[in-house]
């Protein structure tokens, strides 16, 4: 079996013309997009070509092969972007090890094409992300300033999840995830942040993480490579955020709801379209804000926001105004649709913490209405047993439960699976109404003899879910 030599593990002198393995993942996508706007001859592979990446790649006239094979690198492009879904056994990078071409990473390339040059934001923690680093890159972009973004979801006011952009800063959603199979050190680490944001640390990525202590030795890392000169904005409502801030060598400001942050959250009035709440900065009455996002999660999300915008100068009724019209992200908590007196919303949440927190946050936005969660265990973590336990927790603010059986991971023991029928189970025990089903049509099919005029209808999942939100509008419309 070939093996990548480290040495070809380089930016060349002259390139022209990059292939991206891997192209059709979000990120890998977001960056053939953005090499292809800055001149570049891009071709990129993938195993799952399928909308909507499919339909975003061809519109730019990016070249992409379905499938792994040592002739998707004829001819010879000058470097080779391996995303992380790429394994060492992959065809194609046994066939780019055999022909000795450069290759990078693509958190390696983002930095070296796009962050250098520039005053890198980066968005990290465990929870809140896409959210927060939209909405930064979206009220830097209001206040003028250009930002270039690459983030883990579509956001609404670009329509895009990359933007190049002119101006001095680059926000970019730290992932905690590995690098690359020859790099197992986290994305983040590679994006030479000037500010950080960390929202939250918890376990997740059983895959790569054996305990919450990997998961903070990867934090502390970065924390080490803050510059002195830079500055950490912390969720002090955390105590392993900060515990871990208390490492940094560099500034470090605190947020959050507990007196004695730096920047504190209070008053927060949560409604079916808007949050609104006051801030205060070192004790001080700061200015009342509304956000587009229900939820005390949101607002502290956009606290950090706030802390963030307002070290780099912008004035408070600046940033209120850029938050207030703030159009949100894609499948956080995104409304899909209405139809027959049917609310239909798509949310990313799988970790208990963001599932528990985005029920509570629906729960307070719509208060006299029957609120039906549905949840897909889909992540590495969710299929495990490691939150079988947590689970149950999650769901108290649900009138109505409905999980799907997982698709088994089929690398692990039986006995450390993830069982739906267990989590049903003990929902039952807890008098939460909850039932579980081996497909999506099972739950579509329940949903249309079930539901009525008034009822909010939560799906809960990190993937497609088989369309089924667009599936049950067309369902519920015919209905």
């Amino acid at each position: 079996m070939g093996e990548l030599d480290p040495s070809l593990n380089i930016f060349p002198e002259n390139i022209a013309h990059i292939h991206l393995m891997g192209i059709c993942g979000t990120g890998v996508g977001a960056l053939a997009g953005m090499l292809q706007s800055a001149g570049y001859r891009v071709t990129g592979s993938d195993q799952h070509v399928y909308p909507p990446m499919s339909d975003f790649l061809a519109d730019t006239g990016i070249e992409v092969f379905a499938g792994y094979s040592a002739t998707n690198l004829e001819p010879r492009p000058d470097l080779v972007i391996v995303g992380n879904v790429i394994t060492r056994q992959n065809s194609e990078a046994q066939a780019l090890a055999e022909m000795a071409i450069p290759y990078v990473s693509m958190p390696q390339a983002l930095a070296h094409f796009f962050i250098t040059n520039h005053s890198s934001i980066v968005v990290a923690g465990t929870h809140g992300k896409t959210t927060t680093s939209s909405i930064l890159a979206t009220l830097l972009d209001k206040a003028g300033l250009e930002p270039g973004f690459m983030i883990g979801g579509l956001v609404n006011a670009f329509g895009r999840n990359f933007n190049i952009g002119h101006g001095r800063h680059f926000v970019v959603e730290g992932d905690e995830y590995d690098t690359a199979f020859f790099d197992k050190g986290p994305k983040f680490l590679h994006y030479r942040p000037a500010i950080a944001i960390i929202t939250s640390i918890e376990f997740d990525h059983a895959d790569i993480y054996d305990d919450l202590e990997a998961v903070k030795k990867s934090f502390r890392r970065l924390v080490q490579i803050m510059p002195p000169g830079g500055c950490l904005v912390v969720h002090y409502d955390d105590p392993v955020v900060r515990e871990i801030a208390g490492e940094a060598n560099c500034q470090v400001i605190g947020y959050g709801q507990e007196v004695g942050c730096d920047w504190q959250l209070s008053e927060v009035r949560v409604g079916t379209r808007a949050t609104s709440f006051q801030v205060q900065k070192n004790g001080d009455f700061y200015g009342e804000f509304e956000n587009t996002l229900p939820g005390v999660h949101n607002a502290l999300n956009s606290l950090a926001v706030i802390a963030v915008l307002d070290r780099l100068g912008l004035a408070a009724e600046t940033i209120r105004l850029g938050l207030s019209s703030f159009p949100g992200v894609k499948r956080r908590q995104e409304i899909r649709g209405v139809e027959g007196g049917v609310t239909v919303i798509d949310d990313f949440a799988h970790h208990p913490t963001a599932v528990r927190e985005t029920l509570a946050a629906l729960r307070e936005a719509y208060r006299d209405r029957r609120l039906i969660a549905i949840f897909e265990p889909r992540t590495n973590s969710s299929r495990r047993r490691i939150f079988q336990d947590a689970y149950p927790e999650c769901f108290n603010d649900a009138d109505l439960v409905l999980v799907k059986e997982p698709e088994p991971l089929f690398n692990i023991a039986s006995t450390e699976r993830f069982s739906s029928s267990e989590l049903v189970g003990a929902l039952v025990d807890k008098k939460i109404n909850s039932n579980y089903f081996s497909t999506t049509d099972q739950i579509i099919s329940f949903l249309l003899a079930n539901t009525s005029d008034g009822d909010v209808v939560a799906v809960l999942s990190n993937g497609g879910f088989d369309n089924i939100h667009s599936r049950l509008l067309a369902g519920l419309r015919q209905k």
